[in-house]
């Protein structure tokens, strides 16, 4: 009986290992559609000078935050595309870059928080979420935290080291044969970082800490205009991921269990705070620090969506109270109207 044990086990670690090699690769797979086109754009723009013109371009933005032009480039693809479009321009970058870890971790904040926008801002639409307010207010918070973020840094002179790139850096008089290694190596070591991402995800999903983590926010987002219904789904964006929570929501709104202004309210927390797991631990990979891209991230989302919240109750409590004066008026128009007339009658 031992060795048909001993063989049970060894197979299912083999079909672990298998799966887990699956995952990477399909992952990894995703990247290289995004990062080579990413990367010889990148490269074209560095051979004609034309890096300079778009930092120029971005240099205010980015000097409100703390950051050199040229790290605009890195969040406008990572808009575009999403997370890892965004590190391989960072890492075509890197060889120009001097640059500290607090500044690594501004970047990579703001880059969590709005980021891959064309396929998640669909998803908020789908959901039921009206597009221009949701991209609106995720775009105006990644740049409200990147700034509070480095004001933070700045005047508590936190992670004011030098940071320390992973990425196989090449210059730009470097050969194309020497460019396209330093590119190779620099997608197997994204290549790695996401192995090292997938084996995690599923030692926290194995452990625990992923169901932790749902129990620990669920109790709390009822108090952000989220129901027993939305809450619950909310956590799992936050936690997951938008695209995993964003579907759920999708199911929900369309059997009538979610009203519109709980979808608004969960989408607004998803869009500012989710892949709270994955996306972070690709952050940390990188250089980012976990009080930035994460504590900070969700006290911030919290804090922006709670406030958010009242807000728009306030606004409609008033926009009722004004539509009941103007009834009310309107009432006694045609009452007066009818006793001028004499139709008024006493019941």
């Amino acid at each position: 009986m031992e060795p048909d044990k001993n063989n049970g086990k060894s197979s299912s670690l083999k079909d672990g290992f298998v799966l887990l090699l699956k995952d990477t690769w399909l992952t990894s797979w995703e990247l290289i559609r995004i990062t080579v086109p990413v990367v010889i754009i990148t490269r074209i723009l560095e051979q004609f000078g034309l890096i300079s013109y778009f930092s120029m371009a971005l240099e205010p933005l980015m000097g409100l935050l703390g950051l050199p032009g040229s790290l605009g480039l890195v969040w406008a693809t990572a808009m575009l595309t999403n997370l890892y479009g965004g590190i391989a321009v960072l890492a075509a970058l890197a060889p120009g870059l001097d640059i500290t870890d607090a500044q690594v971790t501004v970047l990579c904040s703001a880059m969590l928080i709005a980021h891959a926008l064309p396929v998640e801002l669909s998803v908020s639409k789908r959901a039921g979420a009206n597009l221009l307010p949701i991209a609106a207010i995720r775009l105006v918070g990644a740049v409200t935290y990147a700034y509070i973020l480095n004001k933070i840094c700045l005047h508590f002179d936190v992670w004011q080291d030098k940071a320390v790139l992973l990425f196989k850096g090449t210059t730009e008089s470097s050969g194309l044969v020497q460019w396209g290694i330093g590119q190779i190596q620099n997608l197997g070591m994204i290549t790695i970082i996401i192995f090292c991402i997938v084996l995690f995800m599923r030692l926290f999903r194995a452990i625990g800490i992923l169901t932790l983590l749902e129990r620990l926010l669920a109790p709390v987002l009822p108090v952000f205009g989220m129901g027993h219904h939305s809450a619950p789904i909310t956590v799992v964006g936050m936690v997951m991921g938008l695209g995993y929570g964003g579907a759920l929501i999708i199911r929900e709104t369309a059997s009538g269990k979610i009203g519109r202004r709980e979808v608004f309210n969960a989408m607004v927390l998803m869009g500012l705070c989710h892949g709270l797991v994955e996306d972070t631990l690709l952050m940390a990979a990188i250089g980012g620090k976990f009080g930035g891209i994460l504590w900070g991230r969700i006290l911030f989302s919290l804090l922006v969506t709670f406030c958010l919240v009242r807000l728009l109750r306030l606004l409609l409590d008033k926009k009722k109270q004004s539509e009941k004066k103007i009834e009310t008026i309107l009432t006694l128009y045609v009452i007066t109207i009818e006793y001028d007339h004499g139709f008024f009658t006493i019941w």
